[in-house]
């Protein structure tokens, strides 16, 4: 049989390296694709040029954090063809008007200071333990300096403008995962328990020793948890 295509879509700041490890462990159940989420300035626009990039036919999608919201958007733009929907450490609620505020705050900061920018955000992607991991760190940070200044204000802009998918996650009809860090501080397990209990069967998965980052903190749980979800695809 076929493999499934796979959309995986990173999120802020972040590239085809924050999934390197799914993409290799995956080889054998799907056929990745990862979405370049850094010249669009909205969560439409990033998901209607991933859509773009999919081969015709069906496919699956799975969206880390601002790659999450954009996964809920792939599954609204293109419902027909999407498979299956993995929405780790992420959020169907809108921006908070405080969330916004800071967000513009930090980009003020960033067109003069990216590197204070970047390492202000570290602490709140990482767990204390992955903070004194210097491969993971330095993956994290050469993200970030490749992404630079200008693609993050536009995704920044993004995700204050995205909308609430609260409305939308009941009609979700195909398999369902939703996984996050039991340490995630940005997108708590309390988030994923909403979504997981909208969306109809959905499967909720808690990483533990996890902040934000699960591809990176946790390769082989998130591997392994993708492959048994693409496995559910086929039935």
């Amino acid at each position: 049989m076929a493999k499934p295509n796979l959309l995986l879509v990173p999120g802020l700041l972040c590239d085809r390296r924050l999934w390197q490890a799914q993409v290799e462990g995956l080889r054998h159940s799907a056929e990745c694709i990862v979405a370049d989420v850094s010249a669009a300035d909205t969560i439409a626009g990033m998901a209607a040029a991933a859509i773009a990039r999919m081969p015709p036919g069906p496919f699956a999608v799975a969206g880390l954090s601002m790659g999450g919201y954009v996964a809920l958007e792939v599954a609204r733009q293109a419902a027909s063809r999407v498979k299956g929907i993995a929405l780790l450490d992420t959020n169907a609620r809108p921006d908070s008007a405080q969330a916004s505020e800071d967000r513009r705050r930090m980009m003020k900061i960033a067109e003069t200071d990216f590197d204070r920018v970047v390492n202000a955000l570290l602490p709140k992607l990482l767990l204390p333990a992955h903070m004194r991991d210097a491969r993971i760190v330095a993956v994290v940070k050469a993200m970030a300096r490749d992404t630079g200044v200008a693609a993050y204000c536009r995704q920044q802009e993004a995700i204050i403008g995205r909308a609430d998918s609260r409305p939308h996650l009941a009609k979700i009809a195909c398999p369902a995962l939703v996984l996050c860090g039991k340490e995630d501080t940005l997108t708590p397990p309390a988030l994923h328990e909403e979504m997981a209990n909208a969306i109809p069967g959905a499967r909720l998965v808690v990483a533990p020793q996890c902040g934000h980052l699960s591809p990176l903190e946790q390769p082989q749980l998130v591997t392994m948890n993708l492959v048994h979800w693409l496995s559910g695809l086929a039935r």
